[in-house]
């Protein structure tokens, strides 16, 4: 039985993140120590800091992550991608061109026998009015045919503009530490959840780029990813046991 990998959070191309292309060829030899080993591989949203398909032009970059997607796909690895709050606007050239999975909402799927909620976490359970309005903003369809009329040279560097100035408010450009469990929305959200959902063996988020993870009944645990910024963390699953590793170069990968 081969393993089942869950990783988010690498948000390559950002303006924020010294040595890029390093940055993204570390995520490549990371997927390439496990290409033998993986039935599939679980991408929980923003792995690009900023992305966005026209109708004819993508993304310039990222030929090293997209190409390995690729080979992975073309090997017969499953590999599932789930937008996130910076690669929302993601339409069909993952899919067709890099053979990959599209989520674009929360799914709850079975592997290996055991039910799973997965989703990067963006929104669940977060009260703050600001940012829904914003989600609900680079949601609606307007919105993405306006931003479309504008030429890519100044939309990109205008989204990844934004994404930085995203990160640099932060104190220090590092993430808020975790809250606790009565604090954390992520947390609360899945409490709640496990009230009417009470079959769900294992919730696994990303967004948060802090490494969870909770037992928070007889059966259901959650797992917050972390990041591939600086902890370089994902979740292996065997088909009986779940644990959380980190990417360390030259060490075997489980």
């Amino acid at each position: 039985m081969k393993n089942v990998y869950f990783l988010s959070d690498a948000h390559l191309g950002s303006l924020a993140i010294d040595h890029s292309r390093m940055h993204e060829r570390r995520l490549v030899r990371f997927l390439d120590s496990i290409k033998n080993k993986a039935a599939a591989i679980y991408l929980l949203g923003d792995m690009f800091d900023f992305w966005y398909e026209f109708k004819y032009v993508v993304p310039r970059g990222y030929t090293r992550f997209l190409g390995k997607l690729s080979e992975l796909s073309d090997m017969g690895v499953e590999i599932h991608y789930f937008t996130g709050n910076h690669d929302i606007w993601a339409f069909d050239y993952l899919e067709k061109e890099c053979g990959v999975i599209l989520h674009k909402q929360p799914l709850t799927t079975e592997i290996y026998g055991k039910i799973f909620l997965l989703a990067h976490g963006d929104g669940l359970g977060d009260p703050d009015k600001k940012f829904k309005f914003l989600r609900a903003l680079f949601h609606s369809k307007v919105c993405q045919f306006l931003f479309s009329s504008i030429h890519p040279r100044w939309s990109m560097w205008l989204g990844l503009t934004w994404a930085k100035h995203s990160r640099m408010k932060r104190n220090n450009n590092e993430e808020p530490p975790y809250m606790g469990e009565n604090r954390e929305h992520l947390v609360l959200y899945t409490k709640e959840y496990i009230k009417t959902h009470p079959d769900v063996d294992y919730f696994i988020y990303g967004h948060r780029h802090i490494e969870i993870d909770l037992q928070l009944s007889r059966k259901s645990r959650m797992i917050v990813l972390g990041d591939w910024i600086t902890q370089f963390s994902y979740v292996v699953y065997d088909g009986e046991h779940m644990f959380m590793s980190e990417y360390i170069e030259g060490e075997s990968q489980p």
